[in-house]
């Protein structure tokens, strides 16, 4: 199947291209800016769908909206009745359409113009009003608030908030996508008025994203994950990571050493506890303690091990040996005095899980020797 793209090299043309160009059978044809009308006509004659993505949303001079937006719109309808190809069209439109300003009022234009044409033409067509759009590969300090803070705040820098208390919609790049999809074969969510919507939509205040941006740029330094139970904490904070300087990828953890070797916190979470990783030097013992609520799991990547256990109620002792050359998960329950000894010759690298981040005013962790 032959997909046109119209603003294949804009925000969602690129998202979705890439996605399409990775479905089996799928020959992706790109139209953008820069490219003439002969250009148009030619991938028209080929196509067996189209995605009319590009228009104009910034333009120097207002008169560029109907020019942009409905202007190109009627040339690509021309195109194909001249070439009497009447196939599928899906038009990315805007909420905007609603009001009444240059940019809404052509895309409300546009919007008439392809129903109209579809319907006489007995072809299927849908008009997506989409509200703001976040998401990877969108250009900051354009026209996503989204976009812009997430590329400042990467970067250190200052954001400016106007009216903190106002609220956005917002809608993920790839729930884009999987609607667009949808649209493509022939199944595209509707409004009560008929044009195309995405299902998952997100509502915020300015406030409430510039806090949890912050908190993603301070993870760095305190180690805790967003929460990805919350959906649009998962969407954002992979759009502020595709926003860091790719110089700025890598960043250090801060270890605690002494002679038995190092340890380092790696990441926490509220719903997950936290992850440590350690250094050990041969035959040095860590642990030599029990815990009454917490659990952990150990996890040896490197070197060799031997992991004790005992009942603090008992004197029976239980021993696991464990490598590096095939790993095994310990599991660490309350109720056990614990320790693990490096029996190898080399430094011992192991991963600690724990149930809860640690509290130094309640540890729930208690000395006795195996």
């Amino acid at each position: 199947m032959k997909v046109l793209v119209t603003g294949s090299n804009g925000f969602i043309g690129k998202n979705l291209c890439v996605t399409l160009e990775n479905r089996e059978g799928m020959d992706v044809l790109r139209f953008d800016a820069g490219q003439s009308l002969e250009d148009l006509k030619a991938l028209c004659s080929e196509a067996d769908f189209i995605f009319h993505l590009a228009g104009v949303n910034r333009p120097e001079n207002v008169e560029e909206f109907e020019r942009g937006n409905l202007g190109l719109t009627e040339t690509l309808l021309d195109v194909l009745d001249e070439q009497r190809h009447p196939i599928p069209v899906v038009l990315s439109s805007s909420t905007q359409a609603l009001l009444d300003n240059p940019y809404g009022k052509s895309k409300r234009q546009a919007e008439k113009r392809v129903l109209e044409w579809g319907k006489a033409r007995g072809v299927k067509v849908v008009a997506y009003r989409f509200p703001n759009v976040f998401g990877k590969w969108c250009r900051p300090n354009y026209n996503s608030v989204v976009a812009t803070w997430c590329h400042a705040i990467a970067r250190g820098e200052e954001i400016r908030i106007d009216d903190p208390s106002k609220t956005l919609t917002l809608v993920y790049i790839d729930h884009v996508v999987i609607e667009l999809l949808r649209a493509l074969e022939g199944r595209p969510t509707l409004d009560e008025e008929g044009f195309g919507t995405v299902p998952i939509r997100f509502r915020v205040t300015l406030a409430e994203l510039a806090e949890r941006l912050k908190a993603f740029q301070a993870s760095r330094e305190t180690l805790f994950l967003p929460d990805c139970a919350d959906l649009f904490d998962k969407c954002l904070y992979a759009t502020y990571l595709s926003y860091l300087p790719e110089t700025d990828l890598a960043y250090e953890l801060f270890n605690r050493e002494d002679p038995r070797g190092c340890l380092a916190e790696f990441i926490k979470s509220p719903h997950c506890g936290q992850l440590f990783v350690s250094r050990t030097k041969p035959g040095v013992t860590r642990g030599h303690h029990w815990h009454h609520t917490k659990v952990e799991k150990f996890l040896v990547v490197e070197g060799q091990a031997v992991i004790r256990f005992r009942r603090v109620d008992e004197d029976e002792v239980v021993s696991y040996e464990v490598s590096g050359e095939k790993w095994k998960v310990l599991d660490i329950p309350p109720g056990m005095t614990h320790s693990i000894t490096n029996t190898g010759t080399r430094d011992l690298v192991t991963l600690f899980w724990a149930n809860e981040i640690l509290d130094p005013e309640n540890p729930d962790t208690f000395r006795l020797e195996v």
